[in-house]
């Protein structure tokens, strides 16, 4: 895999700055960031640098850029060896990034490394007329038209020998070449062009018409069945369990007119009828009592003073003493009222003690 250490002292520039043009470029993109965040423009002001400097990375375009984003030199070299992206040493006019990993491995990555190793030797190395120089790298995300090359910032996908063959010379003639796949396959499609989706009824609406018809169609269907399935069972069970008739059923029952006080004043007549009036007022029959003479008011009045006059007879106790205590239920005539105990007059003796 890659030799991610940088080029030999022989080879690095005494000096790096960044061109008018880039400075002003490079400035705008540390600006999408909040303050104390520009180290998060980094990877696009290295990219910068390295394109600058012909495609690869010297130690001093590291360097500017640690101190135009105020970083440690060692954090800006550890992006530029982590990543390989970034190239530590020269490279050809063209240079070849090829996958290995396991898609274009097994599509025939390791043929294409085989034909770059017998045509330009060990990777790193820049062949003689400054061209080319070839590296291999980690996955390139094109795993579906594997295997597949990154030739400076382009994809080249679907290659075999001959074709990667043919591809570095036109490129090296200056000839116009095609971006992508080299076998005439669109986007990411199978091999031998797409066999999936190919009736044109999907994608002009006759289809979704058609599928669309028939789901009414089966629902119309499955309707009809039901309401048939329906009336066939419920002349089933009125067969076999029939229900009595009712020729009333749900009509206005007639009832003779409320004989109501309201009713009365509406058609004229006096609202409380003459015998209702008489049974309230009958003085022969008591209310509390039925069926017995209601009392005369002379023997209301003496029934009254005689329970004020029982109801009045505490009043004339003492204030200072106790009520009398009532009567315990199976006491004597005798014990029914106890004598008050007299108090006991202190002897002579007692005073003396």
């Amino acid at each position: 895999m890659a030799n991610r250490r940088l080029a030999p002292a022989s080879e690095q520039p005494a000096s790096f700055a960044f061109s008018p043009e880039n400075a002003e470029w490079a400035k705008g993109q540390i600006e999408k960031y909040p303050e104390g965040r520009q180290a998060s423009a980094v990877i696009p002001l290295l990219w910068k640098a390295q394109e600058q400097n012909g495609g690869w990375l010297p130690q001093k375009a590291i360097e500017a850029v640690a101190a135009e984003l105020g970083m440690p030199h060692i954090r800006v070299l550890e992006v530029a060896t982590f990543y390989t992206m970034f190239a530590l040493e020269p490279v050809g006019r063209f240079w070849i990034q090829l996958c290995g990993t396991v898609p274009c491995d097994s599509c025939g990555a390791r043929e294409l490394k085989g034909y770059l190793q017998e045509r330009l030797g060990a990777p790193g190395h820049v062949s003689s007329d400054g061209n080319f120089s070839w590296l291999e790298v980690e996955c390139l995300g094109a795993c579906c038209n594997a295997p597949m090359a990154q030739i400076n910032q382009d994809y080249y996908e679907d290659l075999t020998p001959e074709l990667l063959g043919k591809l570095m010379d036109d490129l090296a003639a200056g000839r116009p070449v095609k971006i992508g796949s080299q076998v005439g396959r669109t986007s990411s499609e199978p091999m031998g062009g797409a066999d999936t989706l190919s009736d044109e009824t999907l994608f002009d609406g006759s289809r979704v018409g058609a599928w669309r018809k028939r789901f009414e169609d089966q629902a119309a269907k499955s309707d009809d069945a039901m309401g048939k399935s329906e009336a066939v069972s419920s002349e089933q069970r009125a067969a076999s369990d029939p229900k009595p008739a009712k020729p009333d059923s749900g009509r206005a029952v007639e009832e003779p007119p409320t004989d109501a006080p309201a009713q009365r004043n509406a058609s004229g007549e006096t609202p409380v009828k003459p015998g209702d009036k008489a049974d309230a007022a009958d003085p022969k029959e008591s209310t509390a009592q039925p069926n017995k003479p209601a009392p005369s008011v002379p023997e209301t009045i003496a029934e009254a003073e005689t329970a004020g006059a029982e109801a009045g007879t505490q009043s004339d106790l003492p204030r200072d003493e106790p009520p009398p205590q009532p009567v315990a239920s199976g006491a004597s005539a005798d014990e029914s009222s106890p004598k008050p105990t007299e108090p006991k007059t202190p002897s002579a003796n007692a005073k003396e003690i």
